[in-house]
């Protein structure tokens, strides 16, 4: 049985020392984390990260920050769908344990995106490139095998634990200052990336490692090894990956639809797939009925999308209750998605076909993956040239356009390289753009 009460738990990362809640308070300690997420700058900037289609663009599509905020909204649904049935289960103490449930995948869904570069998902492959294959090669023999793979299978869930935990120069200690809980939830791969067989999926960096294992261990989160360290999931982490693999393989065929990527026909046909024509009798008279009083095409799909978004939800939280067991034992990392039952699964598989042929190979979307690792590439390679040879007179001209809270105190190449992907991967896509353009002499400020 899951231990509720190690698992979710209301300490905060830097102020351990501090008691936060007291009978005034009309916020849990969990529903703090979703707010200060939501308040915080990084988390604005996700307005102007590509999710999948460029931006901006004469018709609205989504983006980082969207995203992150539908998310979470059904991450929320999905957490209060598992506490509703786990409550029956567990003893009157742990009530109100399981009731936060809720909020704190909410919270991680909100936040899960924070480490994004520009760019959507070419961005992690164009800073993982730069090393792997790129000028950034010859770096590796000044930092250790660990903190190499770091960098050459760079990734955004990795990043997002730093951004959310790291003391950034002139910021508080504990980053965000988010619970324990809330910051577990969030790792999908509770690894070091040494294990990650060279590919974008562990869950912190070299420079986080300690600050994990602090959580890992104060959550009592199962350790699977020491060197390199290894742990089990936290549970949550289910919920919050299945949130967001229902939002973008949907939300991107409503998307695909608005650009006309995909007729009304297709469109519809994709979402229907998801109901059985029998067992779901109800919900396509509902469908039917709700469609008889609307002619917009966009809207008619949004319903649908609605319906479908609705349906997943549920059958995910029910595999997350079957499986409820088997999390404290099993080592194995199976997303709730991998087994939803028919004609989901099928509709889904069907979903991710037309999106790969379809959608992510749309010419719109792989232009502005190109630029994006072209403008990527060339900024980590001036701007590490800089912080690992300071003293040349353009490296000082570069180095004081980088702003002074990803000022590095580890002084070591490892250290001065991260502190230039910190800056870059937390730039907007135009701001990278822009930036890209000015340095490399394209534009010049104040010259129309």
């Amino acid at each position: 049985m899951i231990k509720w009460d190690k698992l979710i738990a209301d300490c905060r990362l830097g102020l351990e020392d501090r008691i936060f809640q007291n009978e005034d308070d009309i916020r849990s300690i969990f529903q703090r984390d979703y707010d200060r997420i939501i308040f915080s700058s990084p988390f604005r900037r996700l307005q102007d990260k590509t999710q999948v289609f460029p931006l901006p663009g004469s018709i609205f599509v989504h983006n980082r920050l969207t995203h992150s905020l539908e998310v979470a909204s059904v991450g929320r649904s999905l957490g209060n769908l598992v506490a509703s049935a786990i409550k029956r289960d567990q003893q009157p103490i742990m009530q109100n344990i399981t009731g936060e449930i809720g909020a704190i995948v909410s919270a991680a869904c909100l936040a899960h995106d924070l480490g994004n570069p520009p760019f959507g998902h070419s961005g992690e492959y164009a800073i993982a490139d730069f090393f792997k294959r790129g000028v950034g090669l010859k770096y590796q023999d000044q930092v250790t095998p660990e903190q190499w793979s770091d960098f050459t299978c760079f990734e955004g869930n990795a990043n997002a634990f730093r951004v959310l935990s790291h003391q950034f120069s002139g910021k508080r200690n504990g980053g965000f200052a988010l619970t324990y809980s809330t910051l577990a939830s969030i790792v999908k791969y509770p690894f070091e990336s040494s294990l990650a067989g060279g590919k974008p999926k562990f869950g912190f960096f070299q420079s986080e490692k300690e600050l994990f294992r602090k959580i890992a261990t104060t959550l009592e989160m199962t350790q699977l090894s020491e060197s390199p360290l290894h742990y089990m999931r936290h549970p949550l982490v289910y919920l919050v990956e299945a949130a967001d693999d229902i939002c973008y393989q949907i939300m991107d065929v409503e998307d695909a639809h608005k650009l006309k990527i995909l007729t009304y026909s297709e469109t519809e046909t994709l979402f229907l797939n998801f109901f059985d024509p029998v067992n779901d009798q109800a919900i396509l008279d509902n469908i039917a009925s709700n469609l008889a009083l609307v002619s917009d095409s966009n809207e008619r799909i949004a319903y649908f999308r609605a319906m479908v978004i609705g349906k997943l939800t549920r059958e995910c939280a029910q595999q997350f209750i079957s499986r409820i067991n088997d999390f404290p034992v099993s080592d194995k990392i199976i997303p709730l998605f991998n087994h939803l039952p028919e004609p989901s699964k099928r509709a889904m598989d069907l979903v991710k076909s037309v999106s790969q042929e379809k959608i992510y190979n749309d010419r719109a979307v792989v232009e502005i993956e190109i630029a994006g690792y072209k403008i990527l590439g060339t900024l980590l390679e001036v701007f590490i040239s800089a912080v690992v040879e300071p003293d040349s007179f353009l490296s000082k001209k570069l180095l004081s356009l980088i702003p002074s809270q990803y000022e590095n105190s580890d002084q070591t190449i490892y250290g001065k390289i991260q502190s230039v992907v910190d800056f870059v991967s937390g730039m907007t896509d135009l701001f990278a753009l822009n930036l890209y353009r000015k340095i490399t002499g394209m534009e010049l400020p104040g010259i129309a």
